[in-house]
């Protein structure tokens, strides 16, 4: 996995664990890999592998029975979906907003846009 510099390595792997699960390669009630396991496939350390896993806990994405692993929570998806779209409304919205005005780009014009993609992925979607 490539970092950025962004972010803490931890919130990182925490976001990639929380993609898998928004697409269902990781599903509710999943026992997901071990913090070794991981720690070998993101190619960090334990400690950050643990950091990440104590993270998603406390957000209620993953739980922890042990002696037996961590599993993803049921209602994992909703909870990421909460969290993501507050932090996309808080964050990246006010940028978007601000660079559409510098630009003169309109509703209308990112409406137009929006739709064509959608238009395009279900295209890709039924082929």
């Amino acid at each position: 996995m490539e970092f950025r510099n962004t972010s803490s390595i931890y919130l990182q792997i925490a976001d990639t664990i929380c993609e898998y699960i928004l697409s269902h390669k990781w599903e509710a009630g999943e026992k997901i890999p071990s913090v070794r396991e991981l720690a070998v496939l993101m190619e960090v350390n334990t400690n950050t592998i643990m950091r990440t896993y104590d993270y998603l806990v406390r957000e209620n994405i993953i739980s922890n029975r042990r002696g037996i692993g961590f599993y993803v929570n049921e209602e994992a998806i909703e909870h990421i979906t909460l969290q993501r779209k507050a932090r996309f409304m808080e964050q990246d919205l006010p940028v978007i907003f601000k660079n559409m005005q510098l630009l003169g780009i309109s509703m209308q014009e990112i409406e137009q846009l929006y739709n064509q993609y959608n238009t395009q992925k279900n295209e890709k979607v039924q082929q």
